[in-house]
């Protein structure tokens, strides 16, 4: 989120025994949760409890379970669904259907995932966050981008998620050293993460800026065309968190 969040306000905030950083621009807000469900769990808590937001938004990256999806492309999926227990979330608009996903998957179980859901993106994050959304009643959406193809094999990366939702970068980092077959997926992992968050982050910034002007969005109209305003997205997309922190983020007043 580095590239959207450089001239945003920021402060500290406690609960759950866990201090965040929220980051504020407005009325939007954005909280980093971390990695996996209970992270986000906590996060979207905390981001309703602290600003009362209309909207939490599960921002973060993607895994495609479509090979048509490329790297870069931002996307709106309409349904979310969590492996775990099978709940199904309705967003209201965009497209497709994004899976959640109890660790992360692999080539292997993308290809299991797009059979059984009719899927066309893998996350960790949304459905945990669509489920603390709505037990509290404020709409929930998710703005998604894709970081790895649907044919990439991500290096080990479950081993080095701390209980948080934190990364060890370090330890993974000294780890993929002494292993040099994990050199070229984890280059192209860091490259192709970079391109995404750039590519989200400046559809983000678009979408603040069209919220600012506009004050309102109507629920009905998808967000992705608020999004790629130049550019019509494609039929179906995807998405996975990794290797950043998944994000939520919320307005504080009604829009």
């Amino acid at each position: 989120m580095a590239p959207l969040i450089r001239s945003w306000k920021v402060r500290m905030m406690e609960h759950g025994g866990r201090r965040y950083r929220l980051f504020e621009n407005g009325e939007a807000t954005l909280i980093c949760g971390g990695i996996g469900a209970e992270a986000a769990r906590r996060a979207t808590e905390a981001v309703i409890r602290e600003v009362n937001p209309a909207r939490v938004i599960s921002v973060g990256f993607a895994g495609a379970l479509d090979a048509s999806s490329r790297v870069g492309h931002v996307f709106e999926p309409r349904t979310v669904v969590s492996t775990a227990d099978g709940v199904r979330t309705e967003c209201g608009s965009g497209r497709g259907i994004l899976v959640s996903s109890a660790t992360v998957a692999g080539k292997e179980q993308k290809i299991r995932f797009g059979k059984a859901y009719g899927a066309t993106a893998v996350d960790m994050e949304a459905a945990a966050v669509a489920q603390g959304a709505q037990a509290r009643g404020v709409e929930f959406g998710a703005l998604k981008v894709i970081s790895d193809a649907a044919d990439f094999s991500l290096p080990p990366l479950d081993r080095f998620v701390v209980d948080d939702g934190s990364f060890r970068s370090v330890a993974f980092a000294c780890h993929v050293a002494l292993r040099p077959w994990l050199w070229g997926s984890t280059i192209a992992l860091a490259r192709n993460s970079s391109k995404a968050s750039h590519a989200l982050c400046g559809a983000l910034t678009g979408y603040l800026d069209r919220e600012s002007r506009d004050h309102e969005v109507s629920r009905e109209e998808s967000l992705v065309a608020a999004l790629n305003p130049t550019k019509a997205g494609p039929e179906s997309s995807s998405g996975h968190t990794y290797v950043g922190p998944e994000v939520h983020t919320g307005a504080k007043q009604q829009q």
